[in-house]
């Protein structure tokens, strides 16, 4: 057991260490170094129920995956701009948004994209204005694609791009998963969290038989837990049932550090390096390039 894995959540079992998910626990690497940057694997950050950790997940996966040397770009795709603000952004001072590099011809996502003060990250940053473009894309030509063709210019200056996706199945949200390789669904560890799920995936599905084939589930991330209660142990029971190995070993903990995090505008990578809460999402990280979901 290394020091970057958070300790209470093993138990052992024979010679196994079993994780909180039921199963055997792997050590994942720590990820290469990249000879170089680009093209970048796109993953939608995707929940249509709100109140998951969605933000917080894209946030913290976004900066670890930076602290192993990658390039990555965060794009905020909720008009609620929570990304964008998280990320030390404020939103209502944006001239320019993606909703502009969406909806205006002559805007490229260059003109978009600010640096952060996390190294290695760079956002493409939303606001309000982006609630219009729920009601002006269904006027477009190939209408689920305009977020596709925006990003495709930038794909090769970054290694990951991670869309934070608003908290609906709308046709934003079939514009992040036309345009992502693949699926992180964050998924709160209450049962009621599992009752919407089901229609997610259908969307998913859906996407892949019409308009991205190569589109794939990376994992299913369950948030919020706290492994004191049998409520939280008998909700990863039923996700690991529903999905199986598409569910992440690594499990994220309920914790005031990332509400604290947030007001703080930084990653908790950062903000409590040494935190369990860090800990994990580089575990993430080093998972998801383990599993081939990032470089």
């Amino acid at each position: 057991m290394t020091s970057e894995q958070p300790r209470e959540l093993f138990t052992i079992h024979g010679d196994a260490i079993i994780g909180p998910t039921g199963r055997p626990k792997h050590e994942f690497p720590v990820p290469k170094a990249l000879d170089g940057h680009g093209p970048a694997r796109t993953i939608a950050m995707v929940n249509q129920k709100g109140g998951v950790g969605k933000t917080t997940s894209a946030i913290n996966l976004g900066a670890a995956l930076a602290e192993y040397g990658r390039r990555v770009l965060m794009v905020d795709f909720d008009p609620q701009a929570a990304l964008s603000a998280g990320l030390g952004t404020s939103p209502h001072d944006l001239e320019t948004t993606v909703y502009n590099v969406m909806m205006e011809r002559e805007v490229s996502a260059r003109d978009a994209i600010v640096s952060t003060h996390v190294q290695g990250v760079d956002l493409l940053p939303a606001n309000i204005d982006l609630s219009a473009a729920e009601v002006q894309l269904v006027n477009e030509v190939a209408r689920e694609q305009v977020l596709d063709r925006a990003l495709r210019p930038v794909r090769d200056d970054y290694d990951v791009i991670i869309i934070d996706c608003q908290p609906s199945l709308g046709l934003l949200t079939v514009n992040a998963l036309t345009a992502a390789h693949g699926v992180v669904i964050p998924l709160v560890a209450e049962f009621f969290a599992l009752r919407a799920v089901a229609l997610l995936v259908d969307t998913i599905e859906k996407v892949q038989d019409r308009l991205n084939p190569d589109l794939e589930v990376d994992g299913v991330l369950v948030t919020m837990v706290d492994l004191r209660t049998l409520h939280s142990k008998e909700v990863i029971s039923r996700i690991v049932e529903a999905f199986g190995e598409k569910v992440f070993e690594t499990v994220i903990k309920r914790t005031v550090k990332f509400p604290d995090a947030t007001v703080a505008a930084e990653p908790i990578t950062s903000y409590a390096q040494k935190h369990e809460g860090a800990k994990a999402y580089r575990q993430l990280a080093r998972e998801l390039v383990a599993r081939g979901g990032a470089p």
